[in-house]
């Protein structure tokens, strides 16, 4: 969208990072496909923000590089260490299921009410702002907690007081090439964690088994189930650190700079070759 008043400029290069298939969520402008597709010609690299996202559109560009959610390990490491419980979080008993992000047509409310009145012995936790719906429709039994938007800085001390976290989307147009960023970040604060089957989770998260997947009230609280009587979670941990190893915002931009660069410098050797053409 900011093609609009970028028009003049005569940058060396364009970068285009997608993060997500916007014009498939509420409210999207509806120029929105018709400017990307004007930024796709214009674009030297394209990023994407996840696997999904680049197998839909890795025949818009010749120079389209996949880049998934990356993470923040030390900082969502503290979800490990024995923090200081939040004050409006103290009192809620456990076991604790929590979820922190937008709260808004991604999210699969049903289930979230469907798992509460099930178990109402089970309470789930709600961290973030509710957006582009209808705060009304959201399920209200006694063991939801709806907490509200918390900072960033704020976050591991929450995560670090529930026993299960978790990816509640709905399946739909809005999701379908989502990367949520909150995948990795679970699991470092040494969280098990549920999740629909959102195709960046399944793959490799589903499949590596380091995240349980479920889409419907029972398949979800089988899992709960499961991760709730395991007494014993080092296997599952170390193979956790294991895949987290490399991944870290550093090495991704390291990685995206590499890509500049070496497009900067194709550009600077095809204009010195016309130059020197010119000069012949």
């Amino acid at each position: 969208m900011a093609l609009s008043f970028t028009s003049a400029f005569n940058p060396e290069v364009v970068v285009y990072d997608c993060m997500d298939e916007l014009s498939a969520f509420k409210f999207a402008p509806a120029s929105l496909k018709q400017n990307e597709a004007e930024l796709l010609r214009k674009a030297d690299i394209v990023f994407t923000g996840g696997q999904s996202l680049y197998e839909a559109k890795k025949h818009s560009h010749q120079n389209i590089h996949p880049f998934p959610s990356s993470i923040d390990k030390e900082h969502f490491f503290k979800g490990r260490r024995n923090m200081s419980e939040p004050s409006d979080q103290k009192k809620i008993p456990h076991p604790r299921i929590g979820f922190y992000g937008v709260v808004d047509e991604r999210m699969n409310i049903e289930l979230i009410g469907e798992v509460a009145k099930n178990r109402p012995d089970w309470h789930i936790v709600i961290i973030g702002p509710v957006v582009k719906i209808d705060p009304s429709t959201l399920p209200t039994y006694s063991n939801i907690h709806y907490l509200g938007s918390k900072t960033y800085d704020e976050l591991p001390s929450y995560l670090g007081g529930w026993d299960i976290a978790i990816i509640p989307f709905a399946l739909n147009e809005s999701t379908q090439f989502i990367s949520p960023t909150k995948t990795p970040e679970y699991l470092a604060a040494g969280k098990p964690v549920i999740s629909t089957s959102i195709h960046d989770v399944v793959h490799p998260y589903g499949t590596n088994n380091l995240v349980h997947i479920a889409d419907s009230t029972s398949e979800f609280i089988d899992a709960a189930e499961k991760i709730l009587s395991d007494t014993d979670k080092n296997t599952w941990l170390t193979k956790v650190d294991e895949f987290l190893t490399d991944v870290s915002w550093n090495n991704t931009w390291k990685k995206m700079m590499a890509l500049i660069d070496e497009k900067v410098k194709e550009k600077q050797s095809f204009k010195s070759k016309i130059k020197e053409k010119q000069y012949v």
